[in-house]
């Protein structure tokens, strides 16, 4: 099968955020313990924290982690996880039906991110609290003040305040699941309020409302018109929440999903301005894609787990190759979308539907790792406008869909990267690139990720991983394999 990418110089689609390249971590299963916090582990450093895992992140270069939740932080007393540790509570977490020891709070979470290079995207609690406890965090963690809250962060050993810029306002208060679930007018008026107290302590930070916590919501559409009416003028984002299924109909059909994602953000970003349009307002609403993954192998099993453990096994989805290919394609979608979505957090980091799986000995990398790393390091700089001519297959949910999807970016004016997913189970295709502008470029290396089995995981004693393919500096014609996923590099 023959493809062709298409270029031209100065036809610019926008610059990426690189927090598009942003991660999660909840207090949720093996997560936080026994993931990147695990005291007395030999692989641990002297505060608690698993330096293979540390180093395994570092590859992934993420920008931005958040934190704590997650249907966890709706159930959530921050004070609960600061102070001696010998005093903190053990509590009840209401969603997971777990227990949580509170060993591992703000503190210590801040304390993590440092050694992994990267901000904290904050989330506040507004299912069973309200204004007055996000204000009393905020001010723990960002205000230099004489105050009760800064005084107690100076107390338990933290003097400089953390200047967090970005905070979530709850989690997806839209789901019957949530505790403390809400209308989308009770969630917007208690949003708004807590927005506009919020800055009154710092008017610096970033806020994400709540949107919809998927396409197939009742509330869809309505929840984010109600919600932006109250809040437009008090926030800077609105999140979206996506997690792909069960491949029941298929590979193809699975790689098509990312075309779900595609028309989601579409319909998002035109509520978004509709709204603007509305309020006669000059500001640009933003896209939090704050969750996304795959998700679906672990449902079976944490459907029999017993409540009330501590950090139990629940939500380790173990990832196949197609898996793989799909977060890769979700990827190319979300930079596709660079000119709204300014923030995406893959959820999770480690163990809990994670590219990063941990026992008491080590680690591995999971097939969904590769992707996300090369997006991460490879993907910075301006999305180009870019034209697609592919073979096609129809695929009933979603129409023709390309069996090549693609995204160019020019890194520095020096290097430009080619992201490429062939989505065809048995036929190479032959890539021509056509890049008007940019002849004085060469190819400089390709790295492929393929496999003849979609269905084939990483594991502790055996995995797939990207091979590096000779280029011919002077070509412009390549060969994208059958399932595979390629980072192509071009020079000047």
């Amino acid at each position: 099968m023959k493809a062709k990418l298409k270029v031209s110089e100065g036809f610019e689609l926008a610059k990426i955020d690189n927090r598009i390249y942003s991660s999660f971590v909840e207090h949720m299963g093996r997560c936080v313990y026994g993931g990147i916090y695990e005291p007395g582990n030999p692989l641990s450093n002297e505060s608690g924290y698993r330096e293979d895992v540390i180093e395994a992140i570092n590859e992934l270069s993420v920008p931005m982690i958040r934190y704590p939740g997650g249907n966890f932080v709706s159930g959530y007393k921050w004070e609960d996880g600061v102070g001696p540790k010998e005093d903190r509570p053990r509590r009840v977490d209401l969603h997971w039906r777990t227990v949580e020891s509170n060993q591992f709070g703000t503190d210590e979470f801040m304390d993590w991110i440092k050694e992994v290079d990267a901000e904290t995207m904050m989330a506040v609690n507004l299912g069973t609290r309200g204004i007055q406890e996000a204000c009393d965090l905020l001010e723990y963690c960002n205000l230099d003040s004489n105050s009760y809250w800064a005084q107690k962060r100076r107390e338990y050993g933290n003097d400089s305040a953390y200047k967090i810029k970005t905070w979530c306002l709850g989690n997806e208060m839209d789901g019957p699941w949530q505790t403390g679930h809400k209308t989308a007018y009770e969630y917007a008026r208690l949003a708004n309020e807590t927005a506009n107290a919020m800055r009154l302590l710092d008017p610096s930070i970033e806020l994400v409302a709540c949107g919809s916590s998927n396409e197939s919501m009742p509330t869809f559409g309505e929840w984010e018109e109600t919600v932006l009416k109250e809040c437009y003028d008090n926030v800077d984002y609105i999140s979206m929440h996506q997690y792909f299924d069960a491949p029941k109909k298929g590979t193809l059909h699975h790689l098509a999903k990312s075309v779900r994602m595609d028309k989601f953000i579409d319909s998002v970003v035109a509520i978004c301005d509709s709204i603007k349009a509305m309020k006669r307002s000059d500001k640009t609403m933003m896209i939090s894609f704050d969750e996304w993954n795959a998700w679906y192998h672990s449902n079976e099993h944490d459907a029999a787990v017993t409540p009330w453990q501590e950090a139990p096994d629940i939500l380790e989805d173990q990832y196949t190759f197609e898996d793989g290919l799909l977060v890769g394609l979700a990827l190319i979608t979300l930079l596709k979308h660079a000119d709204r979505v300014k923030i995406a957090c893959m959820a999770q980091l480690v163990n809990v539907i994670a590219p990063i799986f941990t026992n008491e000995t080590g680690l591995f990398k999971q097939t969904i790792f590769y992707p996300y790393a090369h997006a991460s390091n490879y993907g910075r700089g301006t999305v180009l406008q870019s034209i697609i001519e592919s073979p096609e297959y129809e695929v009933e949910e979603f129409g023709k869909v390309p069996y090549l999807e693609s995204v160019v970016i020019d890194n520095d004016d020096e290097h430009l990267t080619i992201f490429a997913v062939n989505r065809s189970l048995d036929q190479s295709l032959e890539l021509s690139l056509d890049f008007v502008g940019y002849e004085a470029y060469q190819l400089d290396a390709h790295i492929e990720y393929s496999s003849t089995d979609p269905l084939v995981k990483n594991s502790f004693t055996s995995s797939i991983e990207p091979i590096e393919v000779e280029v011919n500096p002077e070509a412009k014609q390549l060969d994208i394999k059958p399932l595979s996923w390629n980072v192509i590099r071009l020079k000047k």
